[in-house]
């Protein structure tokens, strides 16, 4: 049985004008001796469960996951809870199937799968630790390929209410293919795009617009719950501020009733 197990003691934060107990953990991986270390906030009886894969230097410094945190508390009313998991090789854990490199020399490899299993294998001991109860919705998101990887779990996993896709790497070779051929069952995605990603010298990138919107209509004809927003600028700006967006809005479909 996978346990966390306290890697530090619980801390009382204030973000957002309101108290916050923040929690270091590590992560016991299925069928593996790795841990992976991740970081859990949660207010006093939240209603949902956000879920963030994040670079391992992201977690290390904590400001912008901080912040993050407060933009989304900023925008909602209904209290709720978010872990960070930590990710130390992005390329390999958070890629769906091996895909030759697109910036520099790294490879993708396939660690998604892994992954997945990884985060919903600890659902239920998140949220007994958040005082969430077992029926509370979960939103994965992330950015970049973690967004990516988020899109790709609405369509291997029934774990997850709602997807928010910041930025998503739907440029990734295949991925516009198996889309088409398989169903989501997350029944509301958020995706987003910079509107000057497709801007740059790499001929992969370029695809990006093209690909977000048709990912876009995919979701539309599945008949999913979906919006696509556009942000100013290129892939590298503001991707808390991004995340936060993604999750404000998957936040508020899911408690608009």
């Amino acid at each position: 049985m996978n346990e966390l197990n306290r890697a530090g003691v619980g801390q009382h934060l204030e973000i957002g004008g309101g108290a916050w107990q923040c929690d270091e953990l590590t992560v016991d991986v299925p069928l593996s001796e790795e841990v992976k270390r991740a970081l859990i906030l949660h207010e006093s009886e939240p209603r949902a469960l956000l879920v963030q894969p994040v670079e391992a230097e992201e977690l290390a410094e904590r400001t912008g996951l901080l912040d993050e945190v407060g933009m989304i508390r900023d925008a909602v009313s209904m209290p709720f809870a978010i872990a960070f998991i930590r990710v130390d090789d992005w390329n390999q854990e958070l890629s769906p199937w091996p895909a030759p490199a697109v910036f520099g020399k790294q490879d993708f490899g396939a660690g998604a799968n892994a992954m997945l299993k990884t985060i919903e294998s600890i659902l239920p001991e998140l949220k007994s630790r958040c005082n969430l109860p077992g029926d509370a919705p979960v939103v994965l998101g992330g950015y970049s390929l973690a967004a990516l990887f988020s899109l790709w779990s609405a369509y291997e996993s029934h774990s997850f209410a709602a997807i928010a896709a910041a930025s998503p790497s739907v440029w990734f070779p295949g991925w516009l293919d198996y889309a088409k051929a398989h169903e989501p069952h997350a029944g509301i995605i958020y995706l987003s795009l910079g509107d000057r990603e497709d801007k740059g010298r790499n001929p992969v990138m370029r695809t990006v617009s093209n690909c977000i919107k048709e990912q876009h209509t995919l979701l539309q004809e599945a008949g999913i719950k979906t919006t696509l927003a556009w942000n100013p600028g290129n892939h590298f700006q503001q991707p808390e501020q991004r995340c936060a967006k993604g999750f404000i809005w998957c936040l508020e479909q899911l408690f608009s009733e």
